[in-house]
């Protein structure tokens, strides 16, 4: 149940990306920021899901094209490993910055998964205008990868927007160390509320439906996506 909804594939710019839009229209939003997969399927059904709730979803696109629908995971984590921090976060931006005007939103937050949940931190700290920041299983790994030059734990210490941020406690690509200095730089700012979830013997990644032949891992989403989509809701009305 829900908003009818309506999709499409879009341009900003030069930039493609993925809408989803209650038909009745509405003044929140939220920027999108996928996994590896790129706007596939999985992220495509997350962005119509927070249609449904009457909040506007727009997707941005990595790869600039190319998704896990077409292109072999192999060749997209190749592609991860020369993506750029600064050109991504400006390509973000821009985003926001046509959610803001061609769209007329007023309230926008992000949310990310993997590595879009490492860009939703780094995005939080250098966008004011964020109204809610939601990082699931952000990929910080314990040795920053060649390609990251922006810190998240910097970044995490300076959002002033609301923070909802996801761990699954059996991670085997971001340390337990990693979440928790996340977290407290988080807990250390001054505005801004932290609402931090770990799920034990949870997986990287437990949102795809690819890993929920592991039930551990089907249960943490089910329970985690119902209460995500009501923080967007009260963040972004």
């Amino acid at each position: 149940m829900g908003y009818e909804i309506d999709t499409s594939r879009v341009r900003v710019g030069e930039l493609g990306a993925y809408l989803s839009r209650p038909a009745e229209g509405g003044s929140g939003g939220m920027l999108l920021l996928p996994m590896v997969t790129g706007i596939g399927e999985q992220v495509r059904e997350f962005a119509d899901d927070i249609a449904r709730t009457g909040v506007t979803a727009l997707s941005w696109d990595p790869w600039h094209g190319p998704s896990s629908d077409d292109t072999p995971h192999e060749r997209l984590f190749e592609w991860l490993a020369e993506l750029d921090d600064e050109r991504s976060l400006d390509e973000m931006r821009r985003l926001l910055d046509h959610m803001h005007t061609e769209l007329g939103l007023t309230r926008v937050g992000v949310i990310g998964w993997c590595l879009g949940g490492r860009f939703a931190l780094l995005l939080g700290a250098r966008d004011e205008r964020l109204a809610s920041v939601v990082a699931y299983h952000p990929t910080v790994p314990a040795t920053p990868a060649a390609n990251h030059t922006a810190d998240p734990f910097a970044a995490a210490g300076r959002i002033t927007a609301p923070v909802m941020m996801l761990y699954p406690r059996a991670d085997s690509l971001v340390p337990w160390e990693s979440f928790t200095g996340l977290r407290d730089a988080l807990e250390s700012r001054d505005t801004g509320a932290s609402v931090v979830h770990v799920y034990p013997g949870a997986e990287h990644g437990f949102t795809n439906k690819t890993r929920h032949e592991n039930p551990v891992n089907a249960a943490a989403y089910a329970m985690s996506w119902t209460q995500v989509l009501d923080f967007v809701r009260t963040t972004t009305a």
